[in-house]
């Protein structure tokens, strides 16, 4: 299955790219700054790259020409995606090593129609390195593992706390001491009654006679 990573700091543009890209059964990889996208590249092993231009902390320029540098790299397409207000070069943009260019927000066939030719690279020059190589691609492997993870943690989230629960509602509950009666805490609560007082010896003296 084919992989995009989708970097931008736009909630909304990452919400409506990842609807179309998952609506053609594409697996995407979705990030919010340039530092981030980075990170990712070497995990998550993209098809495509679509970066925002002006994305923080590394922009899409400085992802596209770190992408064109690394030999390991050399079957990921670049797209570059741009608000309609932003300002820039886009013969700059393609010597930076953008394939495509395309405005927000994305409209699906534009969208589309733009990485389908470049999957289909994508998908050519990492068969040429496979065949070059005779075997499996460590990243490539690195990278299925690592999705079939990122896929499955909200799953194994939800069982682990499944089971906390049952765990706990299962203890036993302690059995509080056996509280006294009312009538038993009443007497332990009333002062002793006293002894009635000694007669004098005279009088007792006096009673004898």
């Amino acid at each position: 299955m084919s992989r995009i990573l989708l970097a931008d700091d736009s909630q909304q543009a990452l919400r409506l790219g990842e609807q179309i890209l998952t609506g053609e059964g594409l697996q995407v990889v979705s990030v919010t700054d340039g530092a981030t996208a980075l990170r990712r590249l070497h995990d998550a092993d993209p098809d495509v790259l679509i970066t925002d231009v002006f994305l923080p902390t590394k922009n899409g320029f400085e992802l596209a020409r770190y992408i064109k540098a690394q030999p390991e790299q050399k079957h990921v397409r670049v797209v570059f995606a741009a608000g309609v207000a932003d300002q820039f070069d886009e013969q700059d943009a393609k010597n930076a090593g953008a394939e495509a260019i395309l405005r927000k927000p994305f409209e699906a066939s534009a969208l589309l129609a733009a990485i389908r030719p470049l999957l289909a690279q994508a998908k050519a020059e990492r068969e040429k390195q496979a065949g070059s190589q005779g075997r499996f691609e460590r990243s490539t492997i690195r990278a299925a593992v690592t999705l079939a993870i990122d896929s499955a943690m909200p799953v194994m989230i939800e069982e682990m706390t499944e089971r906390v629960m049952l765990a706990l509602s299962q203890q036993r509950v302690p059995v509080p001491a056996a509280s006294t009666t009312g009538a038993e805490r009443k007497s332990a609560s009333a002062p002793a009654e006293s002894a009635p007082p000694a007669e004098p010896a005279s009088q007792a003296i006096g009673d004898q006679r």
